[in-house]
């Protein structure tokens, strides 16, 4: 990998997501080699995914270059590199670009969609975790209407333009509000010649309600505000399997649609050499102390999404949401430092800030600790953190100045299909 040898200690971080980023942020300027290794070589900002799929932002405007975010960091190296296989015996991490040794490593590869071992909908739906997978939604989505232009076939034609949502969790929430406001605003504009009010938007959760981490009047105002828009919410429906045309469920009920986007439940992301048993737990994440140290190994670490710490309090581990990403990579910085100082480490406590999910033009739930609120000044308060937690002024800049022109205009001007994309679908 060229990485220069130091007399530094050496910390590989596997994986630039919030996780990764807070905790190499915290140990720059630090007498620390810090090797950050990511498939990507950009930050993804994954909350607004949805508005890329959408066509509400451009990707750039939500990835940010990892070797900008750290580039004024003395001892710091960048590496694009697949991770496969984590050596612990011999200090070693295995990537397709070679071998490299480590005094401590932190894992924080994040998670991946958790399908729960169905096959066809794994192969024949969509997902939306990455920038390119967000990419290649939109780009299905707008081919979708096109092709219903040209069937005269009725029934493809309805499939075309329907649309089911997996998972009623912020993602499946927040994506199904926003097509709900492209059909009601955009598509009568753009397709005059197709009657898309027959479009429907469907969102399906297994469970009694939706946004099941917040409170029960944010899921029932959620909701609310999701029917007022057309969305069909179905509640205590568990979907069984898809075909590429027909998505079929746990009862009588079925759909037929060619956009099912899977967003019922994700998993930690984990490499081989941390994946046996003694390692990993329900969710499959990685088994760690208060500390964030794996278990059975004193020099290695996990967090963010592919951790799971169990307490008293959280037993089941924290949630996989981008605040405990950021304060575990930040605590962990300091407990580093004091490692190498022979110091006592600072066990994790988890602060709790709060949820939230908008559901459109002046629509959002926030759930605090002490006040939980809907409505308008929801979605301002929505639209402030989201702007705030974003990395780079530009991309803040460019995100608000997209934000407005989209409320003004009630528009979505990167409703473009860059690249084709059609999803092989498979029996």
């Amino acid at each position: 990998m060229n990485i220069p040898k130091s007399s530094f200690p050496r910390v590989i971080i596997i994986g630039g997501g919030f996780a990764g980023i807070a905790l190499a942020k915290k140990l720059s300027k630090q007498e620390v080699q810090v090797v950050l290794l990511d498939k990507h070589n950009y930050h993804t900002f994954q909350p607004l995914l949805y508005q890329v799929s959408t066509g509400g932002l451009e990707p750039d405007s939500i990835a940010y270059p990892i070797r900008k975010v750290l580039q004024d960091f003395p001892n710091f190296f960048f590496r694009l590199a697949n991770v496969l296989e984590i050596d612990t015996k011999n200090n070693t991490v295995i990537t397709n670009i070679g071998d490299l040794k480590f005094d401590y490593l932190v894992v924080a590869s994040g998670s991946k969609t958790n399908y729960f071992g169905n096959t066809s909908i794994k192969e024949n739906s969509m997902e939306m975790k990455t920038v390119p997978q967000a990419l290649n939604l939109r780009s299905l989505i707008l081919e979708n209407f096109e092709d219903a232009l040209l069937t005269s076939d009725l029934n493809e034609r309805n499939a075309l333009m329907n649309f089911v949502i997996v998972g009623a969790g912020p993602t499946g929430v927040e994506l199904a509000g926003a097509l709900a406001e492209i059909k009601k605003g955009i598509l009568p504009k753009d397709y005059p010649d197709l009657d898309t009010r027959l479009a429907q938007i469907n969102l399906i959760q297994s469970g009694d309600k939706i946004l099941k981490t917040m409170s029960a009047k944010a899921s029932k105002k959620a909701e609310d505000f999701l029917e007022n828009l057309g969305v069909h919410v179905w509640k205590n429906i568990r979907v069984t399997g898809y075909d590429g045309k027909t998505v079929t469920t746990n009862s009588d009920l079925t759909f037929d649609a060619a956009t099912v986007v899977w967003a019922a439940g994700v998993k930690g992301a984990t490499i081989k050499g941390l994946d046996a048993e003694q390692f990993v737990t329900r969710g499959n994440r990685i088994i760690v102390n208060e500390f964030n140290q794996v278990k059975g190994c004193d020099n290695v670490f996990a967090i963010g999404d592919v951790a799971q710490m169990e307490t008293e309090t959280v037993p089941f581990g924290h949630p996989m949401m981008a605040q405990p990403a950021i304060q575990q990579g930040k605590l962990l910085g300091e407990n580093l430092l004091k490692l190498l100082e022979s110091k006592p480490m600072t066990p994790f406590v988890y602060n709790d800030k709060g949820s939230m999910a908008t559901i459109g033009r002046n629509k959002a739930v926030v759930d605090l600790p002490k006040f939980k609120f809907q409505g308008v000044f929801a979605w301002f308060v929505w639209m402030f953190v989201h702007l705030f937690f974003l990395i780079g002024f530009r991309n803040r800049m460019v995100v608000f100045i997209n934000w407005v022109y989209n409320y003004i205009r009630f528009d979505r001007e990167a409703r473009l299909i860059i690249r084709p994309f059609k999803k092989e679908l498979k029996s």
